[in-house]
């Protein structure tokens, strides 16, 4: 765990005492290729029904406007004492102002919290840096973060979503030796909730399956806030993979070549594909069992909740919108 940086009192601390008191914190981190963009339209389309319930709303709009700047090092962004201790006021005096306005539960929804798809491509695994950066962001949120929510994926399938949409945006295909150390690479979901429950300052670790939630924003957002959702706009998909047929049509030959047929691509092998899907099994395996105290598989109620497995994955889900969406930016 990085240590915390004080504030200097009084201002900071007065700010921290008073969001402590009356206000939770719950970061919802994607990951991406996960309906999270789908999520985060129907907690902007659903803003006027839930202010009155007390929920605030913070998403990729707000939050790669500036507001994370100073959090986490980069080019743009040399991490120094004096630019750590600026990111955590700033982050602390928007929660004392949305306490200001009466909300009482904040979502803070980012996929890129967790890393990025490229970060990921360029090693072949899943977020390897996850938990320095969820530490950094739950600093941030010191006091009053308590719960950080994780959606997980069949990895055949998100990858197969991420090579999809990179293929869309013109960065070709993968390469063989690419496929074979993703489906060969020893991390898998459950390392990646091992590091983020370390790293969650105390804060409670939930995963939400995409196979179980996917479509169902408002079952993603009844989990988090204990109550009952928003119906509207719960139906609108965001940001999906375009099919093989819709893919051919916009690559370019230079760009690589996609097999015949209709639905989804599916780049890997049978038997790479079997090594994921167990990969996968075992993690939920891990999961239904109590994940060594770690963190909780969320409960949809309207699932039979005799149930001992998760549904299969959708494997039909079609695009329709968001084609110059920067790839960064994709949830």
């Amino acid at each position: 765990m990085i240590a915390s940086i004080p504030l200097s009192p009084p201002t900071g601390s007065a700010i921290l005492q008073k969001v402590r008191r009356v206000m939770d914190v719950i970061l919802h981190i994607g990951a991406h290729r996960c309906a999270t963009t789908s999520f985060q339209h129907y907690m902007r389309s659903n803003a006027s029904r839930l202010d009155p319930m007390g929920v605030g709303f913070w998403g990729p709009i707000r939050t790669r406007s500036g507001l994370f700047h100073g959090i986490l090092p980069g080019p743009e962004a040399p991490l120094t004492p004096k630019t750590r201790q600026r990111a955590l006021g700033r982050v602390q005096l928007r929660c004392a102002k949305s306490v200001d306005l009466g909300v009482k539960q904040l979502i803070v929804s980012d996929e890129n919290m967790m890393g990025t798809m490229r970060a990921n491509l360029r090693v072949g695994e899943l977020y390897g840096g996850v938990g320095e950066r969820i530490a950094r962001f739950a600093e941030a949120f010191q006091g009053h973060l308590t719960d950080i929510v994780l959606n997980i994926r069949s990895p055949e399938y998100y990858w197969a979503s991420v090579f999809g949409l990179f293929a869309e945006h013109g960065r070709g295909t993968p390469h063989p030796g690419l496929l074979r150390r993703v489906a060969h690479t020893p991390r898998s979901w459950r390392d990646v909730v091992t590091d983020v429950s370390c790293a969650a300052g105390g804060a409670r670790v939930h995963v939400l399956p995409f196979e179980r939630f996917a479509g169902r924003p408002d079952a993603q957002l009844a989990h988090l806030i204990g109550r009952p959702a928003p119906g509207h706009a719960a139906q609108d998909k965001r940001n999906t993979t375009l099919p093989l047929e819709q893919l051919r049509r916009v690559m370019s030959p230079s760009e690589g070549s996609l097999p015949e047929g209709e639905g989804r691509w599916m780049p890997f092998d049978d038997e790479q594909r079997a090594m994921l899907r167990e990969t996968y099994a075992d993690d939920l395996m891990w999961l239904e069992s109590g994940a060594d105290g770690l963190a909780v598989l969320a409960e949809d109620p309207a699932h039979n909740k005799a149930e001992k497995h998760l549904p299969s994955p959708d494997k039909t889900r079609g695009r329709h919108h968001g084609r110059h969406a920067k790839v960064a930016r994709a949830g």
